[in-house]
């Protein structure tokens, strides 16, 4: 193990580390200027960047569309060549430069204050050109890069980015966006299935549930139950209303105590009239949480009350093939 790129990988965190500590200081009134201005935005916010301040642009304006502000990246470059048409006049920009020359957003902002859009900057030198050209300035400069040739951008774009998380997390908290909002714009990832994934999406229902009268023997309930591969039946009465359940629990418990014999008894006999069940507004993580606290595997559906048969079926395993945990 080499001490000397132990010790370069330290200095390194200390130095972006040091950057983003000092940032803490520019959190001032231009801040919340800006934190207002983005959040009365009637438009999208378009961050604007070229080259590493450009990615870090890309990952800002993801962050911010995620948490509940509408925007997109704008390429500067492009934008000298047409994409100005992305911008509308209920928009806001957000233009990012370390060295706050860069040319290619130079060339860009004066179409931006025609149309008469409100520009803020997190520009790393407060005596700029593009800072004398915004209505906002945040100051995201840093004492020194990380790279050792101070050349490569590290610690600039580091703190630049811990800015952008900040006007987002403050945005978040005034525009009282919830763990429910966040949900619905993150649909495919596990905060969103577990807020937002009901039992009703994925029970079963139809043909797949197993049901069988109450004088039906026991031994056709368990044919029933090994037809449909969910270790329990539902038992109905003449007028298709659910009197209860058998479990395959329920028929080792019955064989305990009698033997075979249990086979030729009726359903009505062995089955749980208390059971557990679910409505199907409910959300797949809280069905689970039943099942594991009452050990068991499969719920009975209903759409609010049991009223007659239960309009579907869920088993653990349906839950848990969606990757909800």
């Amino acid at each position: 193990m080499s001490n000397r790129n132990i010790n370069i990988g330290k200095n390194v965190l200390k130095i972006e580390g040091e950057a983003v500590l000092n940032l803490i200081d520019r959190i001032d009134d231009n801040f919340d200027e800006a934190v207002k201005a983005l959040k009365n935005c009637e438009g999208r916010v378009i961050v604007t960047g070229m080259g590493k301040s450009g990615l870090i642009s890309q990952k800002i304006a993801s962050t911010l569309s995620s948490t509940g502000t509408p925007s997109l990246f704008l390429h500067p470059g492009e934008a000298s060549h047409g994409d100005l048409g992305m911008a509308t006049r209920n928009d806001i920009i957000l233009a990012i430069s370390n060295s706050g020359e860069t040319y290619e957003l130079i060339q860009i902002i004066p179409s931006f204050k025609k149309m008469g859009l409100k520009i803020i900057a997190l520009i790393g030198r407060q005596k700029s050109t593009i800072t004398k050209m915004t209505d906002i300035y945040i100051d995201t400069s840093v004492d020194q890069e990380a790279c050792t040739l101070e050349l490569a951008p590290t610690a600039s774009t580091t703190a630049t980015l811990a800015m952008g998380d900040a006007l987002a997390v403050a945005l978040l908290e005034n525009r009282g966006f919830k763990p429910e909002d966040f949900a619905l714009l993150h649909p495919g990832g596990n905060l969103g299935k577990r807020l937002l994934l009901t039992v009703g999406d994925i029970m079963h229902s139809g043909n797949e549930i197993p049901f069988v009268n109450e004088s039906s023997t026991v031994n056709e309930a368990l044919l029933t139950m090994t037809e449909k591969g969910f270790g329990v039946t539902g038992v109905l009465d003449n007028a298709g209303k659910i009197t209860g359940i058998i479990t395959d629990g329920d028929i080792r418990r019955g064989m305990e105590k009698s033997g075979n014999q249990i086979f030729e008894q009726t359903a009505a006999f062995l089955q749980s009239k208390n059971f557990k069940w679910v409505e199907k507004s409910t959300l797949a993580i809280n069905a689970l949480e039943v099942m594991e606290d009452h050990n068991i595997t499969s719920l009975f559906v209903f759409s609010d009350k049991i009223k007659n048969a239960p309009e579907g079926l869920i088993h653990i395993h349906d839950i848990l093939k969606t990757g909800i945990l």
